[in-house]
């Protein structure tokens, strides 16, 4: 008997029909509700560097270069590496001798396959000065109301 009450009071809990009219809205809690999509960072102004994405652990400076210089004069490649293992992060730099060679390397690499990956290539933004904040926003969670390791005797 008690379980047969408990299954129709679960019943009752998880029912939607008091959500079934038309004009209802279902789980209208605003913290629950979606937030706006950050906007996209405005596209980078035409320059000689790149930033190129996606690519492959294998992708080294030297193979960077070479798939570039097809496009124009390379003054300088850089495949970011993580310090300890000493692989690719999965992005680099390249910089070329003139901004239309660089539109060139744009065109010519951007969606492309290097070393199995398809990699992204575009204008590389400049770096925001030092003690600057960012535009991006950051996610805040309120302040803490404690601290995990303090223990009050």
């Amino acid at each position: 008997m008690a379980a047969a009450v408990a299954r129709s009071g679960l019943r009752r809990m998880f029912s939607i029909s008091e959500f079934a009219t038309p004009n209802a809205r279902m789980f209208s809690i605003p913290a629950f509700a979606p937030q706006n999509p950050p906007t996209p960072p405005p596209k980078a102004d035409p320059s000689p560097n790149l930033f190129v994405s996606g690519l492959s652990k294998r992708t080294t400076t030297d193979g960077l270069r070479e798939a570039f210089a097809k496009f124009g004069e390379v003054v300088q490649a850089r495949v970011v590496t993580d310090r300890v293992t000493g692989f690719s992060k999965g992005f680099g730099f390249v910089r070329y001798a003139t901004v239309e060679d660089a539109a060139k390397g744009v065109e010519g690499m951007d969606g492309k396959f290097l070393d199995g990956w398809v990699i992204f290539a575009e204008y590389a933004r400049p770096r925001p000065p030092m003690g600057e904040p960012t535009s991006q926003p950051q996610q805040s969670w309120g302040t803490p109301s404690g601290s995990w390791g303090s223990h009050s005797r």
